[in-house]
């Protein structure tokens, strides 16, 4: 299980099996979808080692790169959530969302965090 937020330790794991890659979207030539894949790839593969930092750079890159890339915006999500950054990853979660509503892996991230982010924001008033 890993450590940190709370966020983090209810998750656990599931972390590691949640950042995945998706179709890009075809608005963007075919260099810069394999520049915004290898972002997200490299991405995944820090997050993996606990590089949080990087894997958000990766991944803020891939964006900037294919704004309409749900999997990195999902992804960068889950580095904000694990780096206690909570108002970014609900703004990456709704933009990964946003961007494919129909997403089941996008859905069940965003659930999982609001449920712990509205009891947090609860906690504070």
């Amino acid at each position: 299980m890993l450590s940190g937020t709370p966020t983090t330790a209810t998750r656990g794991l599931a972390v590691a099996g949640l950042l995945w890659l998706a179709p890009l979207a075809s608005g963007v030539d075919a260099d810069e979808r394999d520049d915004a894949r290898a972002h997200v790839e490299f991405g995944i593969s820090v997050a993996r080692a606990e590089l949080w930092q990087e894997a958000i750079y990766r991944w803020k890159r891939a964006s900037e790169i294919d704004p309409s890339y749900a999997a990195a915006w999902n992804n960068l999500g889950i580095a904000y959530e694990r780096g206690g950054l909570f108002d970014e990853a609900l703004e990456a979660y709704e933009t990964a969302l946003d961007l494919e509503p129909d997403n089941l892996m996008i859905q069940q991230n965003y659930d999982l965090f609001r449920e712990i982010y509205d009891r947090l924001d609860e906690d504070a008033r």
